[in-house]
């Protein structure tokens, strides 16, 4: 375990029993040995230590101070994220079913009847205001754990849609929606991480924001909250405007931004020329000449032998299915059931429209003949073809950085991927979507819960890495999800009477591989929960009676 992260983690309160006395003896019938009450104990387990790990706990104690409130906030607040990080699930499945099957009652001390709804929505109601606090505690947190530095930061944005009408949530629009759902309302999750990929903050935008109009916005906040300075911002095109460049420019800053596949033909001439570098295999880039007059921006030509197969593949696709199209169109016309050339011209537009991506190849033409009949001829553009077939797999990225190295600068920039992992492990693993809430403090209180839960997660990911357990976290919840906590019931014998019952709650032990698991993370697993219904007040070690010992 690395030092950053101080060794093995201390167990959570409560679950060892230490200082007990002597233990004392007390004979049992082997017959009567009973389990019950199986219930998930590994992954909430590993989830409390990741949010001890964090510090979240005295944290949020200290933001959220107990009060007359059976169950403290704090803790309501950490079954919301647990359940997130475990089994995300809405508030009402973690009421019904959830909480009832973890050893979370025992863990937290919060018996199973008062984790109900109104107390997770309460809670999310008291874990919105402190959002901006979370974020800067965090930032601190996971610097410190990963000494991470913030001088290179990722953008990027999402959308998450809506079950129902969310008539009481003004956010809820419909706009460009990135999970194919147009036909619902939706909200903007914009997300800015480290180039490690973990999460600074996030910002929730009405759902027919355009992505370019929240830069501003976004880079501002960062400044507030964290203090300026020469940070490299790390942004895909869709986000890209010379209002934008400007102002990253006006306070100091430094970018490195993808293009519009428009401005490729600005670099025609130099896709054919030599001096290309192999970054890894099948990936070479090159610095360009800047095209624009007056600007000091640095521009990156590159292109990907994969993406370039990916690029022909579907432009050969667009190209026959648009010539399909025109041979209906030029088929209907001479047979004489298209005659109105205005309609025509309309269903040709709206081809174009379809397979845009062949647009560009096709020069057609709709005559009107002297029968009154049209007729629909069509020709490729053999310069365009050439020019699919040159341009395919290629990209250029833009950057006001002085004397970047190629290679470097791709990197930098591959690094965006981080961002879009993130969003895909939101919506993936941790069920960002659909969104069930109606309000908008609720809407913005479960994005919170996803988002610290995703804290939970990349954290998890950079603990494993440091142990040598590589960096995906499924894989250890799934295999610790399996131990377990259950009640192990004995009957006592005394000068061969039955004695007062003992239940024993015990954790199963783990197999080899969670061994190895568990020792890799410094975590330490309990023998035992708690024991009750004893007959006395200090620990029993139980004693096989001698007539049915084995041989």
């Amino acid at each position: 375990m690395s030092d950053r992260l101080g060794g093995k983690l201390p167990a959570a309160p409560g679950l060892f029993e230490a200082g007990l006395p002597a233990p004392q003896t007390a004979s049992i019938d082997l017959k009567s040995l009973t389990v019950r009450r199986a219930r998930d104990f590994g992954d909430v387990y590993l989830g409390l230590a990741l949010w001890r790990l964090l510090g979240l706990e005295d944290f949020l104690s200290g933001l959220m101070p107990t009060g007359r409130e059976d169950v403290p906030w704090e803790k309501v607040a950490r079954i919301l994220c647990l359940a997130r990080f475990c089994h995300p699930c809405s508030e009402l499945y973690i009421q019904r079913q959830w909480y009832g099957q973890t050893a979370l009652d025992d863990l937290l001390s919060v018996p199973v009847e008062k984790v109900h709804t109104d107390r997770l929505y309460a809670g999310l109601d008291q874990l919105l205001p402190h959002k901006k606090a979370l974020e800067g505690h965090l930032r601190q947190r996971l610097g410190e754990l990963f000494k991470l530095e913030y001088d290179l930061l990722l953008y990027d944005l999402t959308s998450t849609y809506f079950e129902g009408q969310a008539k009481g949530n003004p956010m809820a629009k419909r706009g460009y929606s990135r999970d194919s759902r147009p036909d619902c309302l939706q909200v903007v999750i914009a997300l800015i991480v480290t180039r490690e990929g973990y999460p600074l903050g996030y910002e929730v935008f009405d759902g027919n924001t355009a992505d370019v109009t929240t830069v501003q916005q976004i880079i501002g906040k960062v400044e507030e909250q964290h203090g300026k300075a020469q940070r490299i911002w790390v942004m895909d095109r869709g986000n890209t405007s010379e209002a934008n460049l400007a102002f990253i420019r006006e306070r100091n800053g430094h970018y490195i931004v993808g293009t519009p596949k428009a401005q490729m033909g600005r670099f025609a001439g130099e896709i054919t020329e030599a001096g290309w570098r192999e970054v890894r295999e099948g990936i070479e880039v090159k610095l360009a000449r800047n095209p624009a007059a007056g600007s000091s921006d640095r521009y990156l030509l590159c292109r990907s032998r994969e993406r370039a197969a990916k690029e022909r593949s579907m432009a050969k696709r667009f190209e026959e299915r648009m010539e399909a199209g025109l041979g209906k169109l030029a088929q209907a016309a001479a047979k004489g059931r298209l005659r109105d050339a205005a309609v025509a011209h309309q269903r040709l537009g709206r081809l174009l429209e379809k397979h845009w991506r062949a647009a560009g190849l096709f020069d057609v033409t709709i005559d009107q003949q002297a029968d009154g009949r049209l007729q629909v001829r069509w020709s490729k553009r053999a310069d365009r073809e050439a020019w699919i077939e040159q341009s395919s797999g290629c990209y250029v990225l833009r950057t006001n950085l002085e004397n970047p190295d190629p290679v470097e600068l791709w990197k930098s920039y591959i690094q965006l991927t981080d961002a879009e992992w993130a969003f895909r492990i939101t919506k993936d693993e941790l069920e960002i979507r659909p969104i069930w809430h109606h309000s908008a403090a609720r809407v913005q209180a479960h994005i919170l819960v996803c988002f610290l839960a995703y804290t939970l997660w990349k954290t998890l990911g950079g603990w494993m890495k440091l142990a040598g357990l590589g960096d995906a976290p499924r894989a250890v919840v799934d295999e610790l999800h399996t131990i377990r906590s259950v009640d192990v019931e004995l009957q006592t014998m005394e000068d061969g009477l039955p004695g007062p019952p003992l239940t024993v709650r015990c954790v199963t032990r783990p197999d080899d591989h969670q061994a190895v698991l568990l020792e890799r993370l410094g975590l330490e697993l309990p023998n035992q929960i708690k024991r009750f219904q004893m007959p006395l007040e200090s620990t029993l070690a139980i004693e096989v009676p001698p007539a049915i010992a084995p041989m």
